[in-house]
């Protein structure tokens, strides 16, 4: 039997010193500087995170050491529930490039068919090759771009993975 296209690899929610877990409340303080951190043109408010955990709490996955939050990926669902979102995916500076973005994302893909998601969307700026190189090689395919989708001068590209 073949994995569903939506599953990568399943990953083990332990990654050497870090661990993948959906957030809590007690999160939203790091979770704030670390989204600052990572977006500081397109931050969300405190206020917009904490929605999202009320909304999204087990599609809000954070990438933790046991004292620190050092990324996460936050995903949602259409009213239909048969498409999903990814409306952040980040990991600190200092991390980049072992493979934790890829582990957050393929976490994040793993649990979307137990909830029916048949397609998954993100945007990304054109200019951030890693992350287009990523989405890519976990199987998402460009569907367009959009210039101004962010604003005046903040164009993005469209991919989506399907099955």
């Amino acid at each position: 039997m073949s994995a569903h296209p939506l599953v990568p690899l399943s990953p083990p929610s332990e990654i050497g010193p870090f661990h993948i877990r959906p957030a809590s409340e007690d999160d939203l303080p790091a979770l704030v500087r670390l989204d600052t951190e990572l977006f500081p043109d397109f931050a969300y408010p405190y206020f917009v995170l904490r929605q999202f955990l009320d909304l999204y709490q087990d599609r809000l996955l954070v990438l933790d050491d046991g004292s620190s939050l050092h990324g996460y990926a936050l995903s949602a669902l259409s009213a239909d529930g048969r498409t999903s979102w990814i409306l952040g995916l980040g990991v600190a500076e200092r991390l980049r490039g072992r493979g934790l973005a890829r582990r957050l994302m393929q976490e994040t893909l793993r649990r979307l068919p137990a909830d029916g998601v048949h397609e998954v969307w993100l945007t990304v700026e054109p200019a951030n090759t890693a992350a287009i190189t990523l989405y890519h090689s976990l199987g998402f395919t460009r569907q367009g771009a959009r210039k101004d989708y962010f604003g005046p001068g903040h164009d993005r590209l469209l991919l989506a993975l399907r099955h």
